[in-house]
């Protein structure tokens, strides 16, 4: 994803909400991105076409007072015109921040909090695995973020897994379609350490026959951070609630070095067991990758390459992928 660097452009709302006399401010943000990417391994994603791409994306972001907090909103649009992300927040102080994420926002809980191990550029599983974790999502969540007395919390609700509307009787059940609730919470007792936890609850996946109970995930971090060096340690489980479907155990690690104010380095593992069901025998898919990250000014040089044996819980199956990225940001 590209970082987009913000740069001021003020405006009065009430050129873009016909509605809104309150001053408000504007930025437009953007970047470019080149890329080469090569896969490989026995995963049967091999890239043998053209290695090279490039991406561009922009975002509008927009925020004002509402009298009772402050109003912000984000919008990006990528190169084809379509919308990437859609997502509001409302401030209100020491009250929290309320948040309504209609696409890819990322906001809260453990969706937010997946994966927080110290990292360069990339997590250790990019490319050939992933976090392993879900959470609320990104589409239709209402979110809550506050700090009290040094505990920060971050909640999400959504119902229907975020889908769109349906009518009643187009829904499962008797008119139900269940619902996801999420929660993070994290503190630092100490300088350089924060420690946190959350946990989900997908109750959509026990309406259904071939279901048994609800879909429940935790995770938990411990990172600490002393001069140039972060290093972290991750454990979670993701246990669902559709028959015949088997939960996973994940446990990784990762350290991060700043050599300067320009480059970074690191290293990260993870390892995600596929639990035994039904005499079935239990698999630990095991990845581990390397990140580096170059920046000047607006421009950053960026480069992952990740390994995965057992890939996907399929014993015997390895993968294996490396990107290099130029980033221009503006």
């Amino acid at each position: 994803m590209i970082n987009l660097k913000k740069v001021g452009l003020t405006a009065l709302a009430g050129s873009l909400v016909a509605f809104s006399a309150n001053a408000a401010d504007l930025s437009l943000s953007g970047g470019v991105e080149l890329t080469y990417v090569d896969t490989g391994g026995t995963a049967i994603n091999e890239v043998t076409g053209n290695s090279y791409g490039a991406n561009s994306n922009m975002a509008a972001t927009a925020s004002g007072d509402v009298g009772f907090g402050t109003l912000s909103m984000t919008r990006g649009i990528s190169q084809t015109g379509g919308l990437t992300s859609s997502f509001q927040s409302l401030d209100m102080g020491d009250a929290g921040i309320l948040s309504f994420d209609s696409v890819a926002g990322a906001m809260v809980g453990l969706t937010a909090n997946d994966d927080l191990l110290p990292s360069a550029y990339e997590e250790a599983w990019t490319g050939v695995s992933g976090s392993g974790i879900s959470g609320v999502g990104s589409t239709n969540v209402i979110g809550y973020r506050n700090t009290f007395a040094g505990i920060s919390i971050s909640a999400g609700y959504t119902n229907g897994e975020g889908a769109g509307a349906t009518a009643e009787s187009a829904s499962s059940g008797a008119g139900h379609h269940g619902s996801t609730t999420d929660i993070y919470i994290s503190m630092s007792p100490i300088d350089g350490l924060t420690i946190g936890a959350g946990t989900s609850t997908n109750t959509s996946s026990n309406l259904s026959t071939n279901a048994t109970a609800d879909t429940d995930e935790v995770v938990a971090h411990v990172v600490y951070s002393n001069g140039p060096v972060s290093v972290g340690y991750r454990t979670a489980q993701s246990d669902s609630g559709v028959a015949g479907t088997a939960g996973s155990e994940i446990e990784g690690y990762s350290i991060a070095f700043n050599v300067n104010d320009n480059f970074a380095v690191s290293y990260g593992v993870q390892d995600t067991t596929t639990k035994s069901i039904a005499g079935s025998t239990a698999v630990t898919e095991e990845v581990d990758g390397i990140s580096a990250a170059y920046t000047v000014g607006a421009a950053s040089v960026r480069i992952n390459h990740s390994n995965s044996g057992n890939d996907g819980g399929v014993t015997g199956t390895d993968d294996e992928t490396t990107e290099i990225g130029v980033v221009l940001s503006f």
